[in-house]
């Protein structure tokens, strides 16, 4: 071989050096990231010690004096947000190497369902130094979108041209009223104009519907099964909501989330969709979740979390309990529930929703509740103009045989806990409470 033949042309060093730069550059964010997330957990841990101190290994529960003021709401509001690290962030720490890389483009956007909104960024024309730039600036324009706009959203007035009779009167007036108590209450105590919550994850619970222009946040146990069945029906992918199994709903990814489209496709959904959540009285929900997940067969929550909680809060379990994880009672649960040193992370069934969906930062445009759920959910199909012949289902998605959870069953559960128990569950949801008006519990 030549010696000429064994110099690399500019074009592979540049290749080489492009290749080398982006990699440093992913594993710098994905530690950076890491770090967040750990100093995050961290913190939060440390809060919670601090607002239940002289809980030990021993004894879970001592009772804590709450006192419910602006201060402390607004705290709560501001520590549930992880920390948000921007994408100008990276920009100040890293300009020489984005503005070198076309890969930037990809990793901060995310893979995406394009649907036409990214074309722009593909375009390939020119040098690839001028087109890695134009990238890069298109990129940068819309994170610097994200960061000028006001937070929380702007709440849009429904449109009911599309609804057809006076028989909607009530449950109109009634939305009314949920959406102004909770943007009062937002703007009371929530104060937040930029968000420190990774935009992704803010957004990870909400499936979207492109046809009726619908976003949906995702709360379990409050109906959320039957509402994935109507968007399925409403996407095309199956004639009724009466024909489509518990598997296909959960586990067919026939859904698209929020969090899979690129920084534009979420900017533009998140100001011109409808945008609607559902919730629930917190103890039913809490108890609901604990009748499905551990008083039933559950090849998951058995061994995942079961085992994990008999084994911390069960003396002298038996054998057969640390091995399969059955038989969790609900002061386990309870116990569990509200441990800071948690021998299992929470669960989207039983998180608060204010942590599910970011009512004070995404200002939802209708707010239906689980008490109210068939007739709520048929008026809100009438507002975004579903087909005539679309009913919300009314049936229950798994155990139907079981009793539905109500206030009757939430007290019958309750009994086998002490006040304090009682007293620090509703501590631990009352910002759930507070924000969708639910009356306190009788504890």
């Amino acid at each position: 071989m030549q010696p000429s033949e064994m110099v690399m042309n500019p074009k592979q060093v540049f290749l080489s050096v492009l290749i080398f730069g982006v990699a440093g550059l992913l594993l710098f964010m994905y530690l950076q990231v890491w770090i967040e997330e750990q100093h995050t957990g961290r913190l939060e841990k440390r809060r919670e010690q601090k607002a239940t101190s002289g809980w030990g290994p021993v004894n879970y529960l001592q009772p804590v004096a709450r006192l419910m003021t602006t201060e402390k709401i607004q705290d709560d509001i501001a520590n549930q947000k992880p920390k948000f690290l921007m994408p100008e962030d990276l920009k100040e720490k890293k300009e020489n190497v984005l503005l070198n890389s076309e890969w930037t483009t990809k990793v901060l956007t995310k893979p995406s369902h394009s649907q036409g909104e990214d074309k722009a960024l593909s375009k390939t024309t020119g040098s690839p130094t001028n087109e890695m730039t134009e990238k890069h600036q298109e990129v940068k324009s819309l994170f610097k979108k994200f960061s000028k706009m006001n937070w929380p959203l702007d709440i849009h007035p429904l449109n009911k041209s599309l609804v057809e009779d006076n028989k909607w009167k009530n449950t109109d007036e009634t939305q009314e009223k949920r959406r102004s108590f909770l943007q009062e209450f937002c703007k009371k105590y929530g104060g937040v104009r930029h968000p420190q919550s990774h935009l992704f994850h803010m957004v990870s619970r909400i499936y979207v519907e492109d046809k009726h222009k619908i976003l949906y946040c995702e709360v379990p146990k409050a109906g959320c099964s039957n509402w994935k069945r109507i968007l399925m029906v409403l996407n095309g992918l199956a004639p009724s909501a009466y024909n489509i199994s518990h598997d296909a709903v959960h586990y067919g990814k026939h859904l698209k989330k929020l969090d899979s489209f690129d920084l534009k496709g979420i900017y533009t959904r998140l100001n011109t969709y409808t945008k609607a959540v559902f919730v629930r009285d917190p103890l039913e929900r809490l108890v609901s979740a604990f009748r499905d997940k551990f008083e039933h067969p559950n090849s998951y929550y058995h061994p995942v979390f079961g085992k994990a909680i008999i084994k911390k809060y069960r003396p002298n379990a038996c054998k057969e309990a640390l091995i399969n994880g059955s038989g969790v009672r609900f002061k386990e649960f309870v116990h569990y529930l509200l441990d800071s040193h948690r021998p299992v992370g929470m669960d989207i069934h039983w998180e608060k929703v204010s942590k599910l969906c970011y009512p004070c930062l995404i200002n939802y445009d209708f707010v239906g509740k689980f008490e109210t759920l068939e007739e709520d959910a048929n008026y809100f199909l009438q507002l975004i103009g579903a087909p005539t012949g679309l009913k919300f289902p009314n049936f229950k998605d798994r155990h139907s045989s079981d009793e539905r959870t109500n206030a009757q069953v939430v007290r019958q559960y309750l009994k086998d806990l002490t006040r304090t128990e009682r007293q620090l569950i509703y501590d631990f949801y009352y910002l759930d409470y507070l924000m969708f008006n639910y009356t306190t519990p009788f504890l």
